[in-house]
């Protein structure tokens, strides 16, 4: 019989050489670009929150993955990340076969748009975080619990490790009930998780104390509602004419106190951050409510809004690889420090015609990016998906699905009238390793010492379909937002467009 480990180092190879995107472009000729003022690019980039490098794998030690008679020994424990402006994480694994990157950068997200969408336990994740090492590190008291004689650091981020990786990775029954349309596979997980390598996942520590501890947490779990974002501005961008006060946008936060500076653009174009009462404002708590106020005598263009914390992130938070090296294990919080934590909002504005304000969202359920397209103009914004051509009018909001391969890189520029550009990139990651497959379909067991590239070439992840380019625009002088779509998604379905009345 061929061994796990032979198997797993021919798959991590031919994992690493593949190069191309499975990604959609979106372009449209445009207007000469207005200065300055956009803000910076992806999907991560709307999330808010911490941004992260990971450091790599600090406390462990070791685990057994078995499949039938089959078996192989990995790395298990908790994991360290630095904080893109002050702070230190540390996170566990969550997608135990999917390598890890050191050094690659991470940014704080949702259980819906990442490897613990539709996973029935991930509330029990978080309890395991809460009550286990290093959150409880009383290791007599947590070593008393689980019925063992002593814990050590390395055995109890072990036990907590193999806890979290039952939950997210044994059993057919994990995911029950949740689609995944972006794996490929178009049966949803409950099919992925009847396979016959899936039903036998088997995963243990390799020291008795940290077995007896990972058998205590998974039988003691109970079910956690997912934590609240550390910051969010929400929506990521609004729009309207000259002399109006586009919003609001609403401040989401933990943290006592948040600090508001708008981009030097804005304040050189005389665009206002202000409150419902049209005030001046340069803080802001949880709920608060924030406006751009817009001149009356203004050329048309885009300005950006920082908001900045500092805050300890919840327990429970998932942090999701972003960027050109962003393919990397998803880690879920288990303890933070004071880290600076920040979010970003933009304005669109032009005396008239269609005004746009653009935002993305990461779908697993659709299995693609979903882009949203808010039209407060005067003139009906036209739409063209391939050879499929519609348009939002004015007063309404439309929502462009883009295919996207699970695992798989993206970037889908988007541009419009007088200058608008917004670029969405990120990388697709809806379910396990093991979830889309098993031992047999997937890459081999992550280990912090083997760090492994997956999806992108040379250009780290910002090529399209295996090119060092965008895909060319298209379109006269008059385009549309989106002026096409990768022709390989076209053929695989394309994308789909929602459009719905906002105003009457």
């Amino acid at each position: 019989m061929t061994s796990v480990r032979g198997r797993m180092t021919g798959r991590l190879a031919a994992v690493a050489a593949t190069t191309g995107l499975c990604a959609a472009g979106m372009a449209a000729t445009a207007a000469p670009a207005a200065a300055g003022g956009a803000p910076g690019e992806g999907v991560s980039g709307q999330r808010g929150g911490a941004s992260a490098t990971l450091d790599g794998l600090r406390t462990h030690d070791q685990a057994v993955i078995r499949t039938g008679s089959e078996r192989q020994e990995i790395s298990a424990g908790l994991f360290e990340m630095t904080v893109e402006g002050g702070g230190t994480l540390q996170t566990y694994g969550v997608d135990m076969l999917n390598p890890i990157q050191e050094q690659a950068r991470y940014e704080e997200g949702e259980w819906k748009s990442s490897s613990l969408y539709g996973n029935r336990n991930a509330g029990k994740i978080r309890w395991v975080l809460e009550h286990s090492y290093p959150r409880m590190n009383d290791l007599q008291a947590l070593a008393e619990a689980a019925g063992a004689k002593r814990l050590t650091p390395q055995t109890a981020a072990a036990g907590t490790q193999v806890a979290i990786w039952r939950f997210s990775e044994e059993g057919p029954d994990a995911r029950a009930g949740a689609g995944r349309a972006g794996a490929g596979a178009g049966t949803g997980a409950d099919a992925a998780h009847k396979g016959s390598a899936r039903e036998h996942v088997r995963i243990t520590a390799s020291d008795p104390a940290a077995q007896k501890l990972a058998d205590h947490l998974v039988k003691a779990a109970k079910r956690m509602s997912e934590p609240k974002a550390s910051l969010t501005l929400e929506p990521a961008e609004v729009s309207g004419r000259n002399g109006e006060r586009p919003g609001p946008v609403t401040v989401r936060t933990n943290a006592p106190a948040v600090s508001l500076a708008p981009d030097p653009h804005a304040t050189s174009q005389g665009v206002r951050v202000v409150d419902k009462k049209g005030e001046p404002v340069d803080s802001a708590v949880n709920g608060t409510e924030l406006y751009f106020q817009l001149p009356e005598d203004i050329d048309p263009g885009t300005a950006s809004l920082t908001a900045e914390a500092a805050t300890k992130i919840p327990v429970g938070r998932v942090f999701t690889g972003s960027g050109g090296r962003g393919k990397s294990q998803t880690q879920v919080l288990a303890g933070s420090s004071q880290s600076t934590v920040s979010s970003a909002a933009a304005v669109n504005w032009a005396e008239g015609g269609p005004v746009p304000a653009t935002t993305a969202e990461e779908n697993c359920a659709k299995g693609g990016v979903d882009i949203t397209v808010d039209n407060s103009g005067d003139a009906p914004f036209p739409l063209r998906v391939g050879g499929q051509k519609d348009e939002v009018e004015q007063g309404d909001k439309g929502t462009l699905t883009v295919p996207v391969k699970e695992d798989q890189p993206y970037r889908i520029p988007v541009t419009g009238p007088n200058g608008y550009e917004r670029t969405f990139s990120g990388v697709l990651d809806c379910a396990t390793s093991a979830a889309a497959g098993g031992l047999d379909q997937r890459s081999a067991p992550a280990r912090a010492e083997r760090p492994a590239t997956v999806g992108g070439g040379s250009g780290g992840g910002d090529t399209v379909m295996g090119g060092s380019q965008d895909l060319a625009q298209t379109g006269g002088s008059n385009a549309p937002l989106f002026a096409a779509v990768a022709a390989a998604f076209v053929a695989i379905g394309g994308a789909v467009l929602t459009v719905v009345r906002r105003r009457s």
